[in-house]
């Protein structure tokens, strides 16, 4: 046993890798509105790992839920998401972008008004803008009025306090969860079901 552990030791023999440690991992952060509804949006996806609800785009470290409602931050609620290149690519996480909030509303999303809930990618390195700017491009051409979301590098994602966390999962009864995120939830998840099927 000694041996074939100093000949592992040595790299003599390889072990065979296991599936997690082939799995990489590649991460987006954006925001459409209420990062309650956007985590809970992207968690329907295949191939997305998790979903982190938190603040990015200002100019204060480590600001609390609190500060970011004074909107002097400049933070955006967002979301960072961890995904599987592999099973979901990066093209598809933001063409499904368009889908899950109102990129052409000015100064807000819904019923939520302020900075804080701006459309906005934030990109962490150049293969990650020229894709974002591709995708907005695109979308451009779809919708009738006007674009709002914001691009920029990516310098800093602070995550939200833990009770944001999973938001709806945790609270699918709460008010805002029933008339907003759900209706939200089921459509996204029938349009996915539909692709899945190739019916439009």
């Amino acid at each position: 046993m000694k041996s074939i552990a100093l000949l592992i030791a040595l790299g003599a023999i390889a072990l065979p890798m296991t599936h997690a440690a082939q799995t990489k991992t590649e991460s987006l952060v954006l925001g459409g509105g209420c990062f309650w509804c956007t985590e809970a949006a992207y968690e329907l996806l295949p191939g997305v790992n998790s979903v982190v609800s938190g603040y990015a785009g200002g100019h204060v470290p480590n600001p609390t839920y609190e500060q970011i409602g004074t909107k002097k931050t400049g933070h955006a609620e967002v979301i960072k998401i961890d995904y599987d290149p592999t099973v979901v690519t990066l093209e598809k996480l933001l063409e499904f972008f368009w889908q899950v909030h109102n990129p052409t509303q000015v100064g807000g999303q819904g019923n939520d008004h302020g900075p804080q809930y701006r459309s906005i990618i934030l990109f962490a390195d150049a293969a990650q803008k020229a894709a974002a700017e591709k995708s907005k491009a695109a979308a451009a051409k779809v919708f009738r009025d006007p674009l709002t979301t914001e691009l920029g590098p990516l310098e800093k994602f602070w995550p939200a306090e833990e009770y944001h966390q999973d938001y709806f999962r945790r609270n699918p009864n709460a008010g805002y969860c029933s008339y907003v995120i759900a209706p939200k939830v089921k459509k996204l998840k029938q349009a996915i079901a539909e692709e899945k099927t190739g019916k439009k």
